[in-house]
């Protein structure tokens, strides 16, 4: 191509460059007042919008910028690429499970009395406090049954006293015995070696002396003194037992409140058996309501994160999109199945809620969100700015239109950003622009267009 060829394409050029300009200025004017209600020959014709014109507009320079690269060979292309500025701030890595709530002492409270309920002194919501009355059950057999565990206790005391006076007497008695018989052992063995009595005689006053002692020695001592035959004393004792059975029986014919709570559920009547309440459930269910916890299993992946301790933000429909504060208070020191046929196994964890005017009610749901990890005063980058390569991760920011990668390393990453340190060697300053996406396609020193959406 000779050079008046070019120049009389750059002259065209120039002039169509000149008719374009004049025709975009004319088609971003304003409409004239009136002029758009004109009619023309053929029928109503709607008048251009401003919208549409900007559309035609901006499609006529992309023709324009077209033709350009057609008629001058065209160049290396730079594509456009949505960056933001690099800022120092927080970042949370947060663990969302869910479960239900429940105050933080439950108790059930039952009887094993087969008698029939005969007065209820609560609802479902009263608030109770320990020992407190709650029903009473009919006790006239379980006074019946005391009596006469009464009498069988007092008759065995009363025979373990007479045999222990009995054996008390028998004993002075065996001793007073003994001690006459040695007397008499003594006296006929002087008589007997000096020839007053016969050998005989020495013989049955040994005899005598030998009984004696064995009757002494047939009697029970406990600390040197006799006691009646260990056997009343195990009388004794089993009719303690079973007159304590039954005073226990009576006693909890008062059914009492075991903690201070509020009455959750009552599933008994009156005229109903105390021990078959109402689908054989509890007679009532008690629990602490003033101080909350949220009931929630953790996965095996992820509970090595989790200590007690940790800040948890709790939410649920009934908080009508507030949340309210919790603590993780405990976590079980073994794993359970997960269930549903998975082999994943879930820890359970407690995670109690700091305000006892909270809104939440035990029974429901709720939503914890654990604070894993929190960086604060940090650079923090969009996950999706992250381009993984084979030596690492990079960042590729923009500086005088061209990309430059930046090796980083990650430390806490969140739901939406990740905390980022530029790698030894590498510099990375807030206010660095970076792609808000990753781009694998631009390399080291490739020409980008900037549309820069946060400064």
């Amino acid at each position: 191509m000779n050079a008046e060829t070019i120049q009389g394409k750059e002259n065209r050029s120039g002039n169509q460059e000149e008719e374009f300009d004049r025709e975009l200025e004319r088609l971003m004017a304003p409409e004239p007042k009136g002029k758009g209600k004109q009619k023309r020959a053929g029928g109503p014709k709607k008048p251009w919008s401003r919208k549409r014109k900007i559309m035609t507009a901006a499609a006529a320079v992309i023709v324009l910028l077209g033709l350009r690269g057609l008629l001058f060979g065209g160049g290396q292309t730079a594509p456009a690429v949505s960056t933001q500025a690099l800022e120092m701030g927080s970042v949370e890595n947060r663990l969302s499970v869910s479960g239900p709530v429940s105050g933080t002492d439950s108790v059930d409270v039952v009887s094993n009395l087969h008698a029939e309920v005969t007065q209820l002194l609560v609802k479902e919501g009263d608030r109770v406090e320990k020992d407190q009355l709650l029903a009473t059950i009919d006790d006239a057999d379980l006074m019946r049954q005391v009596d006469i565990a009464q009498n069988a206790y007092d008759l065995a005391v009363a025979e373990k006293n007479l045999r222990q006076r009995e054996a008390e007497d028998g004993y002075a008695k065996a001793l007073q015995d003994c001690q006459a018989a040695k007397a008499s052992l003594d006296r006929t063995s002087v008589m007997v070696s000096a020839g007053s009595e016969p050998p005989v005689n020495l013989e049955n006053a040994q005899n005598a002396y030998a009984d004696a002692v064995r009757q002494v020695n047939s009697y029970r001592l406990v600390d040197g003194k006799p006691a009646a035959d260990e056997t009343y004393d195990l009388q004794i004792q089993s009719a303690r037992y079973e007159l304590e059975q039954r005073q226990k029986d009576l006693e909890s014919a008062q059914v009492k409140a075991p903690i201070a709570g509020t009455v959750v559920r009552v599933n008994t009547k009156v005229g109903q058996f105390a021990d078959k309440p109402e689908d054989e459930e509890p007679m009532f269910i008690i629990e602490n309501l003033d101080q909350l916890e949220l009931e929630i299993k953790i996965s095996e992946y992820s509970i090595g994160k989790v200590k007690t301790g940790q800040a948890a933000s709790i939410s649920a429909d009934i908080l009508d999109g507030k949340t309210v504060e919790g603590v993780v208070a405990s976590i079980s020191p073994t794993g359970e199945e997960k269930g549903n046929g998975s082999t994943e196994r879930v820890i359970p964890t407690l995670i109690t809620i700091n305000d006892s005017q909270s809104g939440l009610i035990a029974g429901i749901t709720a939503k914890a969100e654990i604070v894993l990890e929190k960086a604060e005063d940090v650079l923090v980058a969009p996950a999706a700015s992250l381009l993984q390569l084979e030596d690492g991760v990079y960042l590729q920011k923009v500086e005088n239109g061209k990309i430059h990668l930046v090796k980083v390393e990650t430390g806490v990453e969140g739901d939406v950003n990740v905390q980022v340190t530029a790698a030894e060697g590498e510099s990375l300053q807030p206010g660095d622009h970076i792609l808000v996406t990753a781009d694998p396609s631009l390399g080291e020193g490739a020409l980008v267009t900037e549309i820069t959406g946060q400064s």
